[in-house]
């Protein structure tokens, strides 16, 4: 099983701790209101768009919900200075016990083990950050997505060329992680580029950092954290987009449950619309990820 980013997931990294310097030092907080007002998806991309809310389903005396997450993808989940597991996803599952009422528990396990814990029992649902695909579907149900992430162009900033399209892009080098939908994308959408396919997403960056290629396409979430990390040293910044295709870059990330149990299903969903609905997910998502990568 992967981590549905290329994001580096060591919490020693320079890049970790300016990420959760940003996150500290955050404090804007725009929160979304019922159907009448905008929604702001440009800074938070999720699935709910104000519509009307569903009722309560019924809870059969539910009085706690067992979360379980891993502990080393932040920011988010992650254990903090202080040893307390925190991060998004964490919080995010707190947040939805506060709505439906009820006492709460998030404990990291391994990555590994997330859809045997929940078919053991041994947890009502896992936040972690998986993604919603057919692989997955298999193993465990889903609530709708609670994120998903864009594909984005970048470029060096002494770079001409904002208008980007097929016809603009004709001739130019892209670089593209090999085997992704990334890399499908470009082909079928973008004929007429020069793919340049590199193992790895940090190859393809640090291509673009030497002038070896004229643009990286890749997950939006990931290029954010490297074009404000060290290793990208100022050299580059966005261009066109944001791209959004199921078919390409996946349904997006939800929260698990064990398969067939549709009744957590139904709880989990009315939770995050309640969340979305009172602010508490914009506040969350600005918290950890001021840097806008729509």
């Amino acid at each position: 099983m992967t981590y549905p980013h290329s994001i580096l997931r060591s919490k020693s990294s320079p890049l970790v701790a300016c990420l959760l310097a940003a996150a500290a030092l955050a404090s804007v907080s725009l929160l979304p209101a019922p159907a009448s007002a905008q929604v702001r998806n440009d800074i938070v991309p999720d699935a709910w768009q104000g519509d009307a809310l569903r009722p309560k389903p019924a809870m059969r005396a539910l009085e706690k919900l067992r979360f379980v997450t891993d502990s080393d993808y932040p920011p988010f989940h992650y254990f903090d200075e202080v040893g307390a597991l925190t991060g998004f996803n964490v919080d995010l599952a707190k947040a939805i016990c506060e709505t439906l009422e009820v006492e709460c528990e998030v404990k990291d396990v391994d990555w590994s083990e997330m859809f045997t814990t929940l078919e053991s029992g041994e947890a009502d649902a896992a936040v972690a950050s998986m993604r919603i695909s057919a692989d997955s579907l298999a193993r465990a149900d889903f609530t709708t997505r609670y994120y998903a992430t864009p594909a984005r162009f970048v470029a060096q900033k002494t770079t001409e060329l904002n208008d980007i399209r097929p016809e603009t892009l004709q001739g130019m080098k892209i670089g593209v992680a090999k085997g992704t939908g990334h890399e499908a994308y470009l082909k079928l959408f973008f004929p007429n580029v020069a793919i340049a396919s590199f193992d790895t997403a940090d190859d393809a960056q640090r291509a673009l950092k030497e002038g070896a290629i004229d643009f990286v396409f890749g997950d939006g979430i990931g290029l954010t954290f490297w074009l404000n990390g060290v290793s990208s040293e100022g050299c580059c910044e966005f261009r066109g987009g944001p791209y959004l295709d199921n078919r390409f870059f996946g349904e997006g990330v939800g929260i698990a449950v064990k398969k067939r149990n549709r009744q957590m299903v139904e709880i989990l969903n009315y939770a995050i619309e309640q969340v979305h609905a009172s602010g508490r997910y914009e506040e969350l998502f600005l918290r950890y990820f001021p840097m806008n990568f729509f």
